[in-house]
C-alpha cells in the first residue's frame, strides 16, 4: 500500500500541474492585445460586414462574457479536444494541425531518442564492463561531437551528405513526386527523408547516453554486491543484467522520461534545418504569423506530454526499482 500511495501522490501532482497548464493556456492568450479575430479581420481589410465578424468571432472562441464562462466554455471544448481554430491556416482546426504534425515528430524525435538512449546505454555498459577502445576512443570522440552546437553539425551533415554528396534529400518528409499513400515506394520516401535528420540527433545525443550510463555503471561494478557475484562464479551475462545494469539505469530514467516527454514539441532545430514537418516546426510557423490559437494548442500539448512522460517513468521506477516499492 506504501507504494501504491507514493504513486497515487506523484500521479495527484502531475494531475495539478497539468490543471495548471490548463489555466495558464486560457490565460495567456487573454492577456495579450487584439484577439485572433482582430487579426484575421485585419487580413480581410474590411471587406468582411458585421455577421461575417460575428460568425468568425464565434469560430475563434473570441466572447466578450465573464471571464468564469469563457473558463468553464474552454475546459468544456478541452473534453471534446476542441483547441480551437488556426488563424494563419483558417478554417483548419488546431487539433488537426497538431494531429498532422504529431505523426512526423514522433516517428523522426521518438524512435532518435529511444535508438540513442538504447545505443548509448549499452556502449556505456560495454565501455565499463570492458574498457578499451570503447572507453578511451569512442566514448571521447562521441562527447566531442555532442558538444557541437547542434545546428552546426546538422548543417554540416546537410551540407556534405545532401549537396555534396547526394545520399539524402535536401528538405521535407517524403518525396513530393509520389502521392501519400501505404506504399513501399512512399515508405521507402519516408525513410529516406528522415534517415539524415534522425542520424545528427543520434549522433548529438547518444555521447551522452554513453558517458552517464558509463559513470552510473563503474559505480556500481565497484560495490559489494557485485564483487561477491563475480567471486561466486556467476555468468557473466547475469552478473551484468541482473546486478549492474538494473542498477545503472535506475538514474537514467527520468533524463529519459523528460526527452521523451519533448518530443512531442519536436526537435526543434532539426525540424528547422531540414523543413520537416513536425510538431517543432508547426511551432515556429505559429510564432511567425502570431497564431496564438495554434500556439496555445502546441504549448498546451507539449506541457501535458512531459507530465505524461514524467508519470510513466514514475510507474516505471516503482516496478524496477526496490526501494520504491518498500519505501
Amino acid at each position: 500500500m506504501s507504494a501504491l500511495a507514493w504513486l497515487a501522490r506523484r500521479l495527484g501532482l502531475y494531475a495539478v500541474a497539468a490543471w495548471a497548464a490548463l489555466t495558464l493556456g486560457f490565460a495567456l492568450p487573454r492577456m495579450v492585445p487584439g484577439d485572433p479575430a482582430a487579426a484575421l479581420l485585419a487580413r480581410l481589410q474590411g471587406k468582411a460586414g458585421p455577421e461575417a465578424i460575428a460568425a468568425l468571432r464565434a469560430a475563434l472562441g473570441v466572447s466578450d462574457a465573464p471571464l468564469v464562462e469563457q473558463y468553464g466554455a474552454y475546459l468544456l471544448a478541452l473534453t471534446r479536444g476542441d483547441l480551437g481554430v488556426s488563424v494563419s491556416r483558417f478554417p483548419t482546426p488546431v487539433a488537426e494541425l497538431i494531429g498532422g504534425a504529431l505523426g512526423w515528430t514522433l516517428l523522426l524525435a521518438g524512435v532518435s531518442v529511444a535508438i540513442s538512449f538504447v545505443l548509448g546505454s549499452a556502449l556505456g555498459l560495454a565501455a565499463a564492463w570492458r574498457g578499451g577502445v570503447l572507453d578511451t576512443v569512442v566514448g571521447p570522440a562521441l562527447t566531442l561531437l555532442g558538444a557541437f552546437p547542434y545546428f552546426w553539425l546538422a548543417m554540416g551533415a546537410l551540407h556534405v551528405f545532401g549537396f555534396g554528396l547526394g545520399w539524402f534529400p535536401l528538405r521535407h518528409a517524403w518525396d513530393t513526386s509520389v502521392a501519400p499513400a501505404p506504399t513501399l515506394e512512399f515508405g521507402w520516401g519516408v525513410v529516406r527523408h528522415a534517415a539524415l535528420p534522425a542520424l545528427t540527433l543520434v549522433g548529438a545525443s547518444v555521447g551522452g547516453w554513453m558517458l552517464g550510463m558509463r559513470t552510473s555503471a563503474r559505480s556500481i561494478l565497484a560495490t559489494d554486491q557485485v564483487l561477491l557475484a563475480r567471486a561466486r562464479g556467476l555468468p557473466t551475462a547475469r552478473v551484468v543484467s541482473a546486478y549492474v545494469l538494473r542498477n545503472a539505469v535506475l538514474p537514467h530514467l527520468t533524463g529519459f522520461g523528460m526527452a521523451l516527454g519533448f518530443v512531442v514539441s519536436g526537435a526543434l532545430l532539426t525540424e528547422v534545418v531540414f523543413s520537416y514537418p513536425g510538431e517543432g516546426w508547426l511551432l515556429v510557423q505559429a510564432v511567425r504569423a502570431q497564431d496564438y490559437p495554434l500556439l496555445q494548442g502546441l504549448v498546451l500539448a507539449i506541457t501535458l506530454a512531459v507530465l505524461a512522460a514524467n508519470a510513466l517513468v514514475d510507474v516505471l521506477t516503482l516496478l524496477v526499482d526496490p526501494r520504491t516499492r518498500a519505501a
